[in-house]
């Protein structure tokens, strides 16, 4: 890989979804034609089984609810890491046992990455995150949470069964452990301070 090549993060907005969909659809839709839609709920305005999977997300990231930091190399997206507001990002795995050890929820959750298949093991699914801590911190900051993966040090793990990431990357990130949920997921924490734009 050509170590000069720089990477800039962009939010998902309707300007940036074709590149986003790009790399969905290179992927076959990820994670099985999830179209990274498996996390949120229904709207006001769009139900998600009236829609194929791209459309529903396209018709959120109108609407303003589908939120992902998205890592480009020149023109095209390589990367993104999804989050949102609790409300947006309902669906998330071992929901009974998060929410009842849960005191105070957060106002922001990480629900998701996604690597394209030529740039994985390079660390571009930490830029994603910390480009999305740097949007969070662009919209006033807060509690952020996440539920990464624990990957037994012993054992190899593809990284396509990491959508949420690991917990190394989210410590060395700053984020703390707070507890385990389900077989391998965990629940991690970090306040992300507001920051205005420079």
């Amino acid at each position: 890989m050509d170590v000069s090549t720089t990477h800039v993060i962009k939010p998902l907005t309707p300007e940036t979804f074709p590149a986003w969909l790009a790399l969905a659809q290179k992927h076959n839709g990820v994670w099985g034609g999830c179209y990274c839609s498996y996390f949120h709920g229904d709207t006001a305005q769009t139900v998600k089984s009236e829609y194929d999977r791209a459309t529903f997300k396209q018709r959120l990231v109108e609407e303003g609810v589908a939120h992902a930091a998205l890592v480009f190399e020149g023109d095209h997206a390589i990367a993104w890491c999804e989050y949102g507001s609790p409300d947006e990002l309902p669906g998330i795995y071992h929901r009974k046992e998060y929410d009842a050890g849960e005191a105070h929820p957060a106002p922001w959750r990480i629900t998701c990455f996604f690597v394209d298949r030529d740039h994985r093991r390079s660390g571009v699914a930490r830029e994603a995150l910390d480009g999305a801590l740097d949007l969070i911190a662009q919209a006033g900051g807060g509690e952020v949470v996440s539920f990464p993966n624990e990957v037994p040090t012993d054992k190899k793990t593809s990284s396509s069964f990491l959508h949420n990431g690991t917990r190394a990357m989210f410590e060395k990130a700053g984020f703390t452990f707070e507890r385990h949920i389900g077989k391998n997921k965990t629940v991690v924490r970090k306040t992300v301070p507001a920051r205005g734009d420079d």
